[in-house]
């Protein structure tokens, strides 16, 4: 199969990738091995602050994610565009709250807070009485918290929605196979599926975990890998909380979406079975996630959870991977940091813009996939 442009990935960041190639006028192919995907499990959070989970479990690369902050912002900035453009999405702005249920919680986020405001994010540190007035539903043992006002929440389910029938509104065409190897060639690149030979003129690497197998032979080892992850949603509930709430110290995310229902999640592990099979959910973590989520908003505690299912997340170095390979030239990268559902639709639009010569990847050394050069 031909194509000027062939996208690897069919998620988030390579749908907004394709789109963009698209309205330029290009000839664009995805193709997505519908394996264990992001996209289609997340949870729907706007992340911008550093999440404390992440900064626990990577300290090695909270760095490269304290560095990558202002992308984030500017990500949260590219849904509220998109929502706009192609919405509704349910997209809601009203900041993140991060809790702190003691005094050492409390100095924690103090010190991320200054460190955050640093880097040019909106933050600022309430205590009880001021969380009273926009979140009288928290847990009594609830001493303050952290607002980060450019955090968000939307509902995926319909972003993705809306996002793949405007591919299917400009002729994008989507095709099922695993990308199992690239080859350089004279006139292009060739990418060998179990199911097809696809040759293209460039091709951006948008698969996530599964980029790092493809491209090991082209002169990088990006240490890409898969994180399975549990997610649970309840139904709808009289509370009405706006904001995305998060923990100081415990792994969690909890939204409420615009019919009611509860969406909690946060990192909490799930069993991988391989990349033929979704990942299954552990007891333990259904359990531990929903009674943490109680304990944080009591009125949420007698709701039934209609749904729980896991999903893969994708890790790195922290830091996202944005640009040409430095020994294939034809060969964009696409591959988000932490957060991939944030910060896909940005990074696509970067990598688009690097395929088609319109942005000089000097203005992205941070993110050049040559710091992984073999």
């Amino acid at each position: 199969m031909d194509s000027d442009l062939l996208v690897i990935g069919g998620g988030i960041t390579g749908m907004m990738a394709a789109l963009h190639l698209a309205e330029a006028g290009a000839r664009v192919r995805i193709v997505d091995a519908g394996e264990n995907a992001g996209t289609w499990a997340n949870a729907g959070s706007l992340h911008v602050q550093m999440q404390s989970r992440f900064m626990r479990l990577y300290p090695d690369q909270v760095p490269a994610v304290e560095a990558s902050l202002p992308l984030y912002k500017a990500a949260a900035e590219e849904w509220v565009r998109l929502d706009a453009l192609y919405g509704p999405f349910e997209l809601v702005r009203k900041g993140g709250l991060m809790l702190a249920e003691g005094a050492e919680q409390l100095r924690f986020l103090e010190g991320k807070a200054r460190r955050e405001e640093a880097r040019g994010l909106s933050v600022e540190m309430l205590d009880r009485a001021a969380l009273d007035g926009i979140a009288p539903w928290l847990g009594p043992q609830i001493l303050g918290a952290e607002l980060c006002r450019d955090e968000g929440k939307l509902n995926p389910l319909m972003a993705n929605a809306r996002l793949l029938a405007e591919l299917d509104r400009r002729g994008v065409a989507r095709v099922q196979d695993r990308i199992i190897g690239l080859e350089q060639q004279t006139n292009g690149l060739v990418a060998v599926g179990r199911a097809a030979v696809y040759r293209a003129d460039q091709i951006i690497i948008a698969s996530a975990w599964g980029a790092g197998d493809i491209v090991r032979g082209l002169g990088v080892d990006i240490p890409t890998k898969a994180e399975p992850l549990h997610m649970n949603i309840t139904e709808a509930a009289a509370v009405s909380i706006g904001h995305l709430i998060q923990h100081a110290e415990r792994s969690i995310t909890l939204k409420q979406l615009g019919q009611g229902q509860i969406v909690i999640g946060g990192g909490w592990p799930a069993q991988d079975r391989g990349r033929e099979t979704p990942p299954a959910v552990l007891a333990g973590s259904f359990l531990g996630n929903v009674a943490l989520a109680a304990r944080l908003v009591p009125q949420i505690g007698g709701l039934r959870v209609i749904r729980t299912w896991a999903g893969m997340n994708t890790t790195a170095d922290g830091a996202s991977t944005i640009g040409r390979l430095p020994q294939a030239s034809r060969v964009v990268m696409a591959l988000p940091g932490d957060a991939g559902y944030t910060l896909g639709p940005l990074v696509a639009k970067m990598a688009a813009a690097v395929t088609l010569g319109a942005m000089p990847e000097a203005d992205m050394v941070r993110y050049t996939p040559a710091r992984f050069a073999a």
